[in-house]
């Protein structure tokens, strides 16, 4: 591979860069000149997928409240909405990044953002939960689509000095969407239907097509690599099988049963096959020799963990607040602020403390702070000050901030540029699959911490309702509810049950982000190894980048 090219100019006021002659960029000056502008345009594609995230996370108390108001969706059926979008997303993440680089990222950008409006539509004309999960699944298939895309357009327009700059632009994103979504969300469940939060989506999605045909540029692979439909089938299948058995497992309260442990058996089982089927192939969907150098496969591991551990705690923690706490969706959403100004504020900085400290001390330390800020929830009772809560938060969001942005350029940095869409596609589905495992794997925890905790309390009610009132906290509050006064007696054994099965996935959540700690101090490289501009060799030994404009 040819030696990284001088930096480019910054567009930072009064930075020291030197302006890189026009000859020597690998993308031309047109596109060079707009670059911050096209930045912005994916930015928006990038919020309005992860805005949708963040929105339903503090609707489901809504949606789990019988009709009129929701849809009187379980815990599990609240899982399935997350993790429905979540499994069809990462499984065609892989194809939707090869299409990219095969039909041109523009293309597919621009499909992906079409179907995920229609699907925020349907979303939001369902009359039942199954109608939820399945549009819910047509926003995973827009969405695969789209951030793949954006990470690669970004690796080509952008030249590698300031791609780390760029990505901690593109990953700070994340943090506005975490506190935008659920203020957004609160706003309008104040005000409309439940539905809305998913028409938030329309406008946005329309304001960015227009903006993206109008200036960003397109680019692909001129060596693309065949499609892989079986393996797309056999990850996909994988997943879901998984994920079913672990929600099951939970919603029963018990991973003896055959219904949950032989179906998480043959999920893994799928699985395997899928890594040996890719392995043989000449045209994988995933390419597994990617993982042959340690510093993606680390990269990825770190970002995989950290969402799998964040996933699982914001869907709590939204419960925690409305359920136990008994604050309004919009000042839940309120509360979730300080995670999200810590993001934005670190995020874009990070690139700064790695060229000092490293990669491998910097996603070392966020993963550790990440870490601790999920133990501390151990804090938080039924009455402890909501302060507490807020300074969790704000140490969550700096260390994640810490993790995502030098993971992300080591992983897009690991393979030639031409990649960049399979690069994008590997990311962004472990990140998704992290969170979708974080879901169902930390709520499956919380299920049955939970249900241990409050059966002896249920005793007085029908043997019908019994299961039912023993899944969720809020499930024992509606049952209790409709007790009138007979029921009271439940609302304090189930703030309590709840409080300490928080408490135990909260210890769960801090053992999976010091697990991440723990590889990335075994393979990321010290700081000597790691110097921004320094693009470790390609893991594939591809051919040299092509100049893509």
């Amino acid at each position: 591979m040819a030696p990284p090219p001088t930096p480019t100019e910054s567009s930072t006021p009064g930075a020291s860069t030197p302006p890189v002659p026009p000859a020597q960029r690998r993308v031309s000056e047109a596109v060079h000149r707009r670059r911050w502008a096209i930045l912005t345009v994916l930015a928006c594609s990038l919020l309005v997928v992860m805005l949708d995230n963040s929105i339903l996370n503090v609707a489901t108390k809504t949606i789990a409240q019988p009709a009129p108001v929701g849809l009187g969706s379980t815990q599990s059926q609240l899982e399935w909405a997350v993790n429905s979008y979540t499994l069809v997303f990462a499984g065609l993440l892989f194809t939707a990044g090869l299409l990219g680089d095969r039909l041109g990222r523009k293309k597919v950008l621009l499909f992906g953002m079409a179907v995920f409006g229609v699907g925020s539509v349907l979303s939001a004309l369902s009359d039942s939960s199954g109608q939820l999960i399945t549009f819910r699944a047509v926003m995973g298939f827009g969405g695969a689509f789209i951030l793949p895309a954006t990470l690669a357009i970004i690796m080509n327009v952008f030249e590698p000095a300031e791609q780390p700059k760029a990505i901690g632009i593109w990953t700070g994103v994340v943090g506005f969407a975490i506190a935008a979504g659920p203020i957004t969300g609160g706003i309008l469940l104040q005000h409309f239907w439940w539905g809305s939060v998913f028409l938030v989506n329309v406008p946005i999605v329309i304001a960015a097509i227009v903006a993206m045909a109008a200036i960003v540029p397109d680019s692909k692979d001129p060596r693309p690599n065949r499609l892989d439909p079986v393996g797309v089938l056999l990850s996909i299948a994988g997943l879901a099988v998984l994920v079913y058995g672990i929600i099951k497992g939970g919603q029963l309260g018990d991973f003896t049963k055959p219904e949950a442990w032989a179906t998480i058996l043959a999920g893994v089982a799928i699985l395997a096959g899928f890594v040996v089927y890719e392995a043989r192939s000449d045209h994988p969907a995933l390419d597994v020799t990617y993982f042959h150098n340690r510093r993606f496969s680390a990269s990825v591991a770190a970002i995989g963990l950290v969402f799998f551990a964040l996933m699982g705690v914001t869907f709590f923690s939204v419960f925690y607040n409305q359920s136990v706490r008994g604050y309004s969706v919009l000042q839940s959403g309120l509360l979730v602020i300080p995670l999200a100004v810590s993001q934005m504020f670190f995020a874009p900085r990070a690139r700064l403390v790695v060229a000092r400290y490293g990669i491998r001390a910097v996603c070392a330390a966020g993963l550790v702070l990440t870490a601790v800020a999920f133990a501390g929830f151990l804090l938080l009772g039924q009455n402890t000050p909501i302060w507490v809560l807020e300074v969790l938060f704000f140490l969550m969001g700096a260390g994640m901030a810490h993790v995502m942005p030098p993971a992300t350029v080591m992983i897009m940095t690991s393979l030639p540029r031409e990649k960049a869409g399979s690069g994008s596609a590997v990311n962004n589905t472990f990140r998704q699959v992290g969170g979708a495992m974080g879901v169902a794997m930390l709520g499956a925890l919380l299920s049955t911490t939970y249900r241990n905790g409050i059966d002896g309390h249920l005793d007085a009610l029908p043997a019908s309702d019994r299961h039912a009132a023993g899944e969720s906290v809020q499930a024992t509050l509606a049952v209790a509810e409709k007790l009138g006064p007979a029921g009271r007696a439940l609302v304090q054994p189930a703030h309590d049950a709840f409080i300490h099965a928080m408490h135990i996935t909260a210890i769960g959540a801090a053992a999976v982000a010091l697990l991440g700690a723990v590889v990335v101090l075994l393979f990321l490289p010290r700081k000597d190894a790691a110097l921004p501009g320094k693009n470790p060799a390609p893991a594939t030994g591809g051919a040299k980048p092509q100049r893509q404009t």
